[in-house]
């Protein structure tokens, strides 16, 4: 018989549970940035600039951002596992489509597409763990959903660089949509059915809880701060493909993809970010953090290949416990219409990635990656102003 989902602080946490959470993360990102790892052939094979090319990620990134709340609405009425699920298996769509085409517009649709579903899995599972359990084993599968999300963007990376250079692009995203299929199937049998999920299927009841939320200082804190993460993460990872591609580095798509092997030093330091959180708090955890991120953007600027991916694996990790701060606040101090209030925070979150496509991709079309390096350190001396002092608790 399989053991029911903990409820309390006080109980152990079941392998299975912590391994589904893990995968239901992995599975929410690894399409959504798998596609910075060919960014160059891509570039090449439809003769697109730079800036355009990375809009094909922040395409995603968009739709993210503009259904967050909806989808968070609509689980707020329906439920939880369901959607979490059937978004898995929509995204394989799209991601089979990637396939067929033969112009960047479609290219881009189907991008964005692929955003439409990741939603359905980042959100509702956000909501999912906020309701079923408490406390500090709350804490500990927040981060552990963290550190799927952090798996799955090194993997979707990964995984397309060298199946592209083994089978072409084309036949790569055939093999990545087989993933989805696969993954969806293991949270079906694995995930346990919620079991304090009330349904709120009323309109006017969603936007009451909106009205709310969008009074509510800790959500807006959030938000702002979420705006500022993943525009970070979003526009270094995507411009320093384009960066390494150049002289005199001039790295194929499975060097790149090796490049994202500092992806999983996140897995190891996210985790570690719950006893962060614990000792020192959110306002003093996301300093540190955002200290360690301008330090890694800060040394890119050196030439040696070596100083780059360890610059990369410095950023990286103070923008994965940023995060896993971020969304432990939210569940921390938001007591109703959690998933409306993890949908608000994705679309911030998101509208930072999609403008960090576009700003960055200006940025490095005007001055190379020095120019990239400013605007992201400008915005994350932005994340600290907010997380040192906005997200500060009112007495």
């Amino acid at each position: 018989m399989r053991n029911s989902p903990v409820t309390s602080s006080g109980s152990k946490l079941n392998m299975t549970l912590i391994i589904t959470v893990l995968i239901t993360g992995a599975l929410a990102f690894v399409h959504v940035y798998a596609i910075q790892s060919i960014l160059p052939i891509l570039m090449q094979e439809f003769h697109a600039s730079a800036a355009a090319m990375g809009l094909t990620v922040g395409a995603t990134i968009l739709a993210i951002a503009l259904m967050s709340p909806f989808l968070g609405m609509i689980s707020d009425a329906f439920g939880r596992k369901f959607f979490i699920v059937g978004s898995i298996v929509f995204m394989s769509i799209p991601t089979f489509l990637l396939s067929f085409v033969y112009s960047i517009n479609w290219l881009w649709w189907l991008r964005f597409t692929q955003g439409i579903a990741v939603p359905g899995i980042t959100v509702v599972l956000l909501a999912y763990l906020g309701e079923e359990f408490s406390g500090n084993i709350r804490i500990k599968l927040m981060s552990f959903y963290v550190s799927g999300t952090v798996l799955g963007g090194f993997l979707g990376r990964f995984l397309m660089g060298y199946l592209t250079e083994f089978m072409g692009w084309r036949h790569a995203f055939m093999a990545m949509g087989i993933i989805s299929i696969l993954g969806a199937v293991w949270v079906w049998k694995n995930l346990p059915a919620s079991q304090k999920f009330e349904a709120r299927p009323q309109v006017s009841t969603a936007l009451i809880t909106l009205w709310h939320h969008l009074h509510n200082y800790y959500v807006l804190a959030a938000c702002a701060l979420g705006f500022c993460v993943l525009f970070s993460l979003v526009g270094c990872f995507t411009y320093i493909n384009l960066y390494l591609d150049q002289p005199p580095y001039n790295l194929t798509s499975s060097q790149l993809a090796n490049i994202f092997a500092v992806y999983l030093i996140g897995m190891i330091i996210t985790p570690l970010s719950a006893r962060l959180i614990v000792k020192f708090g959110t306002n003093l955890t996301v300093l540190i953090a955002m200290s360690l991120s301008i330090f890694g953007v800060l040394i890119t600027l050196l030439h040696p290949l070596w100083v780059i991916v360890l610059a990369l694996a410095i950023m990286s990790s103070g923008i994965f416990i940023t995060q896993s701060s971020t969304i432990t606040y939210i569940a921390a101090n938001v007591t109703e219409g959690r998933s409306l209030a993890s949908g608000l925070y994705y679309m911030c979150y998101y509208a930072g990635g999609f403008a960090g496509t576009l700003l960055c991709g200006h940025a490095f079309e005007s001055g190379g990656w020095f120019m990239t390096a400013v605007v992201l350190i400008s915005v994350q001396l932005l994340a600290m102003l907010i997380g040192g002092v906005l997200m500060r608790k009112k007495a």
